[in-house]
């Protein structure tokens, strides 16, 4: 990510509200947010700040109430609700704390399952060995090659969450969005997973927003965004430069 780079998602005067009985909670108050091309950036806050709302919402799991989100320059908030699923199957990738495999397949069947959902009957004929292909070259890239039958029950924790990682990313996506990958995950375990993203970041120059609770977590991002009251609090924060610098060369390198 450099200073020209172009802002692949953007969010303006993002709101959200949820009601309950005759309350009306505001989530998100109106948040701007910019996600360049090749960034790393946390989203931090405390519990209800409306951290994964943003997340949510970004991703085309739910509809704002106002505000507009942009993806390549072009509005995507207000779309049916086909053309939001055909997006988020081709555009953006998703990563849940609590993984959301689905226990009766196996991790490459897992994998496979946006690419079988996206093709028809027909079309899924013509491209399957392909796919498996793509997928099978991903679990092994995770370390996971000698696990592609084993179902999530077999797997831990860890395994399960790169497989996760593996099923988004085997659509290609623009935009990878996590929310709290690290939060179900011991110590060791998490700081894997966190080395896999920043991997992505470096090496592929995948675009990353990372939901965080853990500090630590938040500065292997090149920005963090705080979230208070379901607004930006200030302004984007920077990461030193010394650990800036780091990142940039690393980048560059690979």
């Amino acid at each position: 990510m450099t200073e020209t780079s172009p802002a692949i998602l953007r969010v303006r005067d993002l709101r959200k509200n949820y009601r309950s009985g005759e309350t009306t909670l505001e989530v998100l108050r109106g948040v701007d947010f910019d996600l360049a091309a090749g960034e790393f950036v946390s989203i931090v806050g405390q519990s209800g700040s409306g951290k994964s709302t943003l997340l949510h919402l970004m991703g085309l799991l739910d509809a704002a109430d106002a505000g507009s989100i942009e993806l390549d320059g072009t509005r995507i908030d207000g779309l049916s609700s086909a053309r939001r699923d055909r997006l988020r199957n081709t555009c953006v990738g998703m990563v849940f704390q609590s993984y959301h495999l689905l226990p009766e397949l196996d991790a490459l069947e897992n994998v496979l399952a946006p690419l079988m959902v996206r093709y028809g009957v027909l079309e899924w004929l013509r491209v399957r060995h392909q796919a498996r292909d793509t997928a099978r070259a991903l679990l092994d890239r995770f370390g996971l090659g000698s696990r592609l039958r084993h179902k999530p029950r077999q797997l831990s924790g860890g395994e399960m969450q790169r497989v996760a990682i593996a099923r988004a990313l085997v659509t290609r996506p623009r935009v990878l969005l996590a929310d709290e990958p690290t939060g179900n995950l011991d110590e060791a375990t998490g700081a894997g997973i966190l080395e896999t993203l920043c991997e992505l970041n470096h090496a592929d120059g995948l675009s990353i927003v990372l939901v965080t609770h853990d500090a630590a977590v938040a500065r292997r991002a090149d920005r963090i965004v705080r979230l208070a009251a379901g607004r930006v609090d200030d302004a984007p924060q920077a990461l030193d430069q010394s650990a800036h610098a780091g990142q940039a060369a690393r980048r560059k390198a690979g």
